[in-house]
């Protein structure tokens, strides 16, 4: 496989094909791969020189208490540079790069980026342990992939933002990840794929950790990973407590529409 494109050497492309599907497919506690410098260093600056401040564009905010985050999956928001990225990463032969890392064939991109995009948090922000909503709800397709690109320079160990991957039983974090500049994480999205970051940041007032999420998605899944559409679903680690309306939600969300049909009417008719 060959790659002319600004942001990827031929040489480290064509590894997608040979070395990184052991890695990533043999992988715990679920198929995934951590890739560092894979990205040409000089075109990934011009991608942080664009990346907008919390004062440039109206950014998609949240503030519960799974989540502090600022969000925005609008292109036009987006420098030129960027949007170049996005679109390769979004591009045939990087989508049958990826299905030969993961196995999973044909892939489909996300021209809406629903929920991925630029992601920031500032100091004090978080995203708790969760796994990813699994279908996408104007496209009614199956997500598989997701792709983390995190554009944090000289970020140290100290300032924390590790992203966490967790056993399914939630028993214990069995990696943490420093979202280094130019460092790239891949992961299988199931419903057991519990990832995040769940400790408040704290790096300096004037720091951020930048990231760009993009998903992947398929018509269909295998049988044993199948389940009824559903949004995010956090999880609590050992000694963990949510606040009382998270485990509410949470069990909402998971619950099929025609359960809390029945249950709403139930409520209802006694009132």
């Amino acid at each position: 496989m060959k790659s002319d494109n600004e942001f990827f050497a031929t040489d480290e492309f064509s590894r997608f094909d040979t070395s990184f599907a052991k890695i990533y497919q043999s992988s715990s506690p679920f198929p995934h791969i951590v890739l560092d410098h894979i990205l040409n260093e000089d075109a990934l600056l011009r991608v942080l020189d664009e990346f907008p401040s919390e004062e440039d564009i109206a950014w998609d905010q949240s503030n519960r208490s799974t989540s502090i985050k600022l969000s925005s999956s609008t292109e036009k928001h987006m420098g030129p540079c960027t949007q170049r990225l996005i679109h390769f990463l979004n591009s045939q032969s990087f989508l049958e790069a990826l299905s030969s890392v993961s196995g999973i064939e044909h892939l489909i991109p996300d021209p809406y980026l629903e929920g991925g995009g630029l992601h920031q948090i500032r100091s004090g922000g978080y995203l708790k342990i969760h796994a990813d909503f699994n279908t996408h709800r104007h496209l009614f397709l199956d997500r598989r992939l997701n792709l983390l690109l995190y554009l944090n320079r000289d970020w140290r160990d100290e300032y924390g933002g590790h992203l966490e991957l967790w056993d399914k039983e939630m028993k214990q974090c069995c990696k943490r990840v420093l979202p280094l500049f130019n460092r790239m994480v891949i992961f299988s999205t199931t419903d057991t794929s519990y990832h995040g970051h769940p400790e408040p940041l704290t790096c300096p007032a004037d720091r951020s950790r930048k990231s760009i999420a993009l998903y992947y998605y398929t018509n269909g899944r295998p049988i044993q990973e199948r389940s009824d559409a559903h949004s995010t679903v956090y999880k609590e680690r050992p000694d963990e407590q949510f606040h009382p309306g998270l485990l509410k939600r949470t069990l909402d969300a998971c619950t099929p529409p025609i359960i809390n049909q029945i249950r709403n009417y139930l409520r209802n008719s006694t009132m």
